[in-house]
């Protein structure tokens, strides 16, 4: 019988996210994947006013934890600092992918960054080898869609998914990421 694979699902940030909007995203994503994946989904600290120095921090510890061959999944802001994060300084761990959701681009042509940017250099910075999948609604209001097209402009690896009909929270069924990763870490 096979290893269960593992995902770590890092939550968006706001007030009441991780209670009241991400959950929605975690239960859909275990769904999809099913019994033979262990999808972890910590909660950040200082959800409603997060810091990258806090985010960071605890992002790294939650991957520490990981075994190889994990897959790491951030939703909105929680994607932008696990990219970044990752970028800053290897993990520990050998990842199988990288999956962003919804999430701002920090730097040129994106959001402003008050605490960080991401380097035009993204996607060398990245794990050596790891693919990067960035999903992301064309509807969502919140994010605007061509932030997904800023993170393949500097991520030669990464493989947009773009999503008609689908808002910020990817109108909460996370199936076609689910489905993604089960192919992905199944061939």
């Amino acid at each position: 019988m096979a290893a269960t694979a593992q995902i770590l699902f890092v939550q968006g940030a706001g007030a009441g996210t991780y209670d009241e909007w991400d959950n929605r995203l975690f239960d859909s994503l275990r769904r999809g994947l099913g019994n033979s994946y262990e999808v972890r989904y910590p909660r950040m600290p200082d959800e409603g006013d997060p810091s990258y120095a806090t985010w960071s921090a605890a992002i790294r510890r939650e991957i520490a934890a990981l075994d190889d061959g994990a897959v790491v999944v951030g939703h909105s802001v929680g994607g932008a600092i696990l990219v970044h994060t990752l970028a800053e300084r290897p993990p520990e761990r050998d990842l199988a992918m990288i999956v962003l959701i919804a999430a701002p681009f920090v730097g040129a042509g994106g959001w402003p960054g008050d605490e960080f940017e991401l380097p035009h250099d993204l996607g060398v910075r990245l794990p050596r080898g790891v693919p990067v999948r960035v999903f992301h609604g064309l509807q969502d209001e919140t994010v605007p869609p061509s932030h997904a097209d800023l993170y393949a402009g500097v991520i030669g690896q990464a493989r947009v998914y773009r999503l008609p009909g689908r808002d910020h929270q990817l109108n909460d069924d996370l199936g076609d990421v689910a489905k993604v990763i089960r192919l992905d870490t199944l061939s």
